[in-house]
């Protein structure tokens, strides 16, 4: 009788500690959204710019959507087309321009069109957050170094809390002084960048299950 007593016992606990975890998950998935920004063909092989491990990221990125999305929690979708001077991808009209299939947006999810690295600049994102009561971003998107950073600095001079899925960002090779940086170079400063002094602008995580 013990025996069984001390078994039913330990079951118990079990099951309340599963419900206690996944009920903690889900607060701290309260007031949150997912952004997915520029995840658009022009930089996947054979855009006219191509990033080092896009398809990776992309793939990665879609985890993501997919929990998002079974969680029914707000999703959007950032579209660049470039409009400045001389640019030589996003353009209007083409088919880089596009959001690549592998995250394409359903029906009911948020898209907004960008033009500046700053998803937040020139556009309505600020006001559609405000009217969800979102507070808290999980990003992913390309290009760390440009895009992704300078959303993640903006979302925090606006009081959002944001979380970056590391391996859900991309970029590509850069030059300095007329050396190379190389992709996983940039991407791993930038990245140790968002989450300096104690994750002040963001927390880096690796998956989905870590948050």
């Amino acid at each position: 009788m013990k025996i069984l007593f001390k078994s039913k016992m330990v079951l118990c606990l079990t099951l309340f500690s599963f419900l206690f975890i996944n009920a903690q998950q889900k607060r701290n998935m309260e007031n949150t959204a997912l952004l997915m920004i520029d995840i658009q063909n022009d930089y996947f092989p054979g855009g006219k710019m191509e990033l080092a491990g896009a398809e990776s990221a992309a793939n990665n990125a879609k985890k993501v959507l997919e929990n998002f999305r079974k969680n029914n929690l707000p999703v959007i979708h950032i579209k660049h087309i470039a409009t400045n001077e001389g640019a030589g991808f996003f353009l209007s009209d083409t088919s880089g321009v596009e959001i690549n299939s592998l995250v394409s947006p359903k029906s009911n999810e948020k898209i907004i069109i960008k033009h500046f690295p700053n998803s937040f600049r020139e556009t309505d994102l600020l006001k559609y957050l405000q009217k969800k009561g979102i507070k808290n971003l999980v990003i992913t998107g390309m290009m760390t170094d440009v895009c992704v950073d300078s959303t993640v600095r903006a979302a925090f001079d606006l009081g959002f809390k944001n979380t970056v899925v590391g391996n859900a960002t991309a970029t590509r090779d850069r030059t300095l002084n007329g050396q190379t940086i190389k992709a996983a170079e940039v991407q791993r400063s930038f990245l140790a960048g968002m989450s300096a002094l104690g994750n002040m602008y963001a927390e880096i995580v690796s998956d989905i299950e870590s948050f």
